[in-house]
Formats: C-alpha cells, sequence, structure tokens
C-alpha cells in the first residue's frame, strides 16, 4: 500500500473516530505531498514522499524547539502529538549502533580520514540512511568519528 492510500484509509478513520488532531495533521501531510507532485508535475516516488514526509517532520520539531523556549506549554504539547503522527509514517528508524555502523562502512568506503573528509562522508552516508536516521545525529557522529 502506497504512503497516499495508507493517509487516505487514516483519514476516513480519523473522520469516523472524530479525532481532530490526527486528521488534521493527515490533511496537512497530504496538502504537502499534493503540493510536491503539482510542483514537479508528475505523481511522487516513495523516495519522493519520503523526503516531503521528513521535511515535514523536521519542521514540526523545529517549532517544539522553538515553543520550548518561548514557555508555551499548550503548544509543545500540540506539536508533540503532531510530532508522533508524522513519525507513524516514516520508515523504522535505525538505533544509534546501526548508524555508526553505516558510518564505519561508509567512512572505509571513501577513504576519509580527516575533518576535511566529512563532507564527503555525509554526502554518501545521507542517501543510505534516508528517512531512517535523523541528520544532525548521523553528522554528530560522523564528526566524533573523524576527529
Amino acid at each position: 500500500m502506497s504512503l497516499v492510500d495508507r493517509l487516505t484509509t487514516d483519514m476516513k478513520q480519523a473522520m469516523k473516530a472524530r479525532e481532530k488532531a490526527r486528521l488534521s495533521v493527515i490533511r496537512m501531510i497530504k496538502t504537502s505531498l499534493q503540493n510536491e507532485s503539482i510542483k514537479l508535475g508528475k505523481p511522487l516516488s516513495e523516495d519522493e514522499a519520503l523526503a516531503v514526509l521528513t521535511r515535514e517532520l523536521k519542521q514540526r520539531k523545529d517549532s517544539l524547539q522553538e515553543f520550548k523556549n518561548a514557555e508555551r506549554q499548550d503548544l509543545v504539547d500540540e506539536v508533540a502529538v503532531e510530532i508522533a503522527i508524522v513519525q507513524s509514517y516514516m520508515p523504522e528508524q535505525l538505533s544509534e549502533q546501526e548508524v555508526e555502523a553505516l558510518i564505519d562502512e561508509t567512512i572505509s568506503e571513501v577513504g576519509a580520514v580527516s575533518k576535511a573528509d566529512i563532507g564527503k562522508v555525509m554526502k554518501a552516508v545521507m542517501p543510505k540512511a534516508k528517512g531512517r536516521a535523523d541528520g544532525s545525529m548521523i553528522n554528530k557522529i560522523v564528526r566524533e568519528k573523524l576527529n
């Protein structure tokens, strides 16, 4: 089942169950997917849809941090629920050990030895971990390993 089909099915269930928050988030995701499809002028592939989901998740995490800094607990709670809903549509996330193994493998593939090679390693590892690991965590681990 494609992501769009799954979203449509879940949207119907959320309507029937009167789950306003879930329905709202699903509609936002579907709208983002449709806008991206229109922008590209073709139906989205699974990778392109995953990129849109990742972008939506990142926006919400950034908002969460801003709301925490502003001490707006009401908005923090609301965005935390949205994050959980968006994450339910993401592929299973890699553990930190799996990410480290992936980075070690990539470092040996590209022959990285110093901090100057961070860009090379990041460019090679990001497509492998696409949507399954947080970019900031990957960057932190790569920096530690190349120090």
